[in-house]
């Protein structure tokens, strides 16, 4: 009896010895897919655009007429597709050609290409370099796939940030993407939420956006933007035999503190902010840590006065905000408009 234990335990030990060693050389064979992945479109990406300079090259070497160009790109389709397989047709050599036309003057000399092919051809589509360059840089900053790059862009992320920022941020935004600095970096105004599937006009309770906010989080941390993770919903505050509860609370890393949120399905009231306040004040006095920064809070309102807001607040307020949420992409012409107005 006392040997059959023993061949079980000797067993056990094994199959975790086993577990262990797979684990760790599974782990290598994951990263070194990435490495192989990530080198290998590198040099997809940096051939196609290397081909469309050698075509735009020959187009511009001579007096080269548009029927000439045409017939030039239908001879190389042929001959590339006879030898190299697919991949070569005369609209994809146009795009190599595109692709070259559109990132020739890199903004460094150590720039390189980061992301993938499929990213460049959905890019070239923005006519406004800076709010393309915008774009890049958060993609490759934060590894968005292409679904999430197009997700940003329809909506209307670099709108939305400039509409919150002075000129001179609005031109670093194309420079070096979004920077966190501050508590006025990280809010948006609206908050844009057309991933939960909710009408914009039907009736639902903060209860039912609360759980779809949860149902889609991963969504929803692509929205609230750099550096967030998500601590808890409901979560309590007591103090006096009184107990408050948070909708929803999150930690950003990027400035070191909480971020509290609140929903409201109405229009914002002075009593609203008043109960944030008292949310940031119980953080900042009884859960941060000394190291880490003020709490910041956000109250997400389908309707608010920003009179409202600025009279209620301190005129240095910088922990308490109000923004307001749409659960239907934004119209970018009406955004661009806005925009041009404040210039």
């Amino acid at each position: 009896m006392i040997r059959k234990r023993n061949d079980s335990m000797t067993n056990k030990s094994t199959q975790i010895s086993d577990n262990s060693l797979y684990n760790k050389i599974s782990s290598i064979l994951e990263e070194s897919r990435k490495f192989v992945a990530t080198t290998v479109n590198t040099a997809m990406v940096q051939t196609y655009f290397e081909i469309g300079r050698l075509i735009v090259e020959e187009e511009q070497h001579g007096n080269v007429r548009a029927e000439y160009g045409k017939e030039t790109l239908k001879n190389l389709s042929i001959k590339l597709t006879a030898n190299y397989g697919k991949g070569f047709s005369v609209t994809n050599l146009k795009q190599m050609r595109d692709f070259y036309l559109t990132y020739q003057i890199r903004q460094t000399v150590s720039d390189q290409f980061t992301l993938s092919y499929s990213h460049y051809l959905f890019l070239m589509r923005i006519d406004n370099p800076d709010e393309r360059k915008f774009y890049e840089i958060e993609s490759s900053q934060n590894n968005w796939s292409l679904r999430e790059l197009k997700r940003q862009f329809d909506s209307a992320l670099y709108e939305r940030l400039s509409l919150s920022k002075d000129k001179e941020k609005v031109k670093s935004l194309a420079v070096q993407g979004q920077i966190i600095e501050n508590s006025c970096d990280i809010v948006k105004d609206p908050y844009v939420q057309e991933f939960l599937g909710l009408p914009e006009k039907a009736y639902y309770s903060e209860s039912e956006l609360e759980s779809r906010l949860i149902e889609k989080l991963e969504n929803f941390l692509l929205e609230l933007g750099k550096g967030y993770t998500f601590v808890g919903r409901q979560v309590r505050l007591s103090f006096d035999e009184k107990h408050f509860f948070v909708d929803l609370v999150f930690y950003n890393r990027l400035l070191q503190c909480f971020v509290l949120i609140d929903l409201k399905i109405g229009e914002l009231t002075h009593q609203d902010l008043g109960q944030m306040q008292m949310y940031v004040n119980y953080y900042d006095r009884f859960v941060k840590l000394d190291h880490e920064n003020k709490t910041i809070g956000i109250i997400l309102c389908k309707k608010k006065s920003d009179s409202l807001v600025e009279i209620t607040l301190p005129e240095d307020n910088n922990q308490i905000f109000a923004s307001k949420y749409q659960t239907v992409l934004p119209n970018k012409e009406d955004l661009i408009k806005l925009i041009q107005a404040e210039d």
